[in-house]
């Protein structure tokens, strides 16, 4: 499949996501971003229609984000950790999301409005091709949307060019621990579900330092990544499981993620980076 077929899939399937019941209020999609380290009270601060329970993990509580601060998180879905970055960089920062799904776009328009989070802005965008000036943003963030993207060398350059001199890097993400089953990485649900896309461990760091990151550090969570099936959200990450059914069955007509045990394969991972100061 051509990388623009994989693209307007995961528009697609992301859209139906963004359309869904999915939000906040439910205690299951709750439950999923407890799960990859969210907190109680953070999640209580959002508007439900930020959380449909798609993260693998949570960059603000990493990423060191200070007051006066542009941050942009990469793949903003409706606005759950643009939110949570608000509040950090605080009335003098900015927080700018970065989304290619229209649904998603309304989805944080609408609950930044319910805010009334000034500080921030939405961009309808690919993040291989950011709508923003070299050198201005002082922090990039992400949750589990590189590995959607088909030229991750692509997207690592866009950062570094938006990001100003000794500026980082925190990004949530899936990588592999080692080679997935062949039905697997061929599988188009286990590319929207997050799991066929992702980079292996060694590829992450190498990608980062050719695109021109110094310091990176890629740490493994420990999160449970069948927490989507154990807890029974109906989310995209992990489970595959807002996908079409004729995109979805394979093999007799099973799931092909069915009984996949993703943990065996893959971990919820923290990675961290820098721009270089020259």
């Amino acid at each position: 499949m051509s990388d623009q077929k994989l693209i307007e899939t995961v528009r697609i399937q992301y859209g139906q996501v963004a359309r869904s019941g999915l939000g906040n209020e439910s205690e299951a999609v709750r439950s999923v971003a407890e799960a990859f380290g969210y907190s109680a009270q953070e999640l209580a601060s959002l508007p439900a229609e930020a959380n449909m329970g798609l993260s693998c993990g949570n960059p603000t509580a990493f990423a060191s984000l200070r007051p006066g601060e542009v941050v942009v998180d990469l793949g903003c879905g409706g606005g759950m950790d643009i939110f949570l970055a608000a509040g950090k960089v605080g009335p003098t920062g900015k927080a700018i999301g970065i989304d290619m799904t229209p649904e998603m776009i309304e989805r944080a328009r609408l609950g930044a409005a319910k805010l009334g989070a000034t500080n921030t802005e939405f961009h309808l965008a690919q993040i291989d091709a950011l709508p923003l000036a070299d050198n201005s943003v002082d922090c990039v963030i992400s949750n589990c949307v590189i590995n959607l993207a088909p030229d991750k060398p692509k997207v690592f350059r866009e950062i570094l060019r938006v990001l100003k001199p000794g500026g980082r890097v925190a990004i949530s993400d899936l990588a592999l621990r080692r080679e997935l089953p062949p039905q697997i990485a061929a599988s188009l649900e286990a590319y929207v579900g997050c799991i066929a896309g992702a980079l292996h461990l060694e590829e992450f760091q190498r990608m980062l330092e050719e695109a021109g990151f110094t310091s990176v550090v890629i740490s493994e969570t420990g999160s449970d990544l069948n927490a989507y099936m154990h807890i029974g959200s109906a989310s995209c990450c992990g489970s595959g499981a807002c996908c079409e059914p004729s995109e979805t069955v394979a093999n007799g007509g099973l799931p092909v993620l069915q009984n996949f045990d993703a943990n065996h394969y893959a971990a919820s991972v923290r990675v961290n980076g820098v721009k270089r100061n020259h």
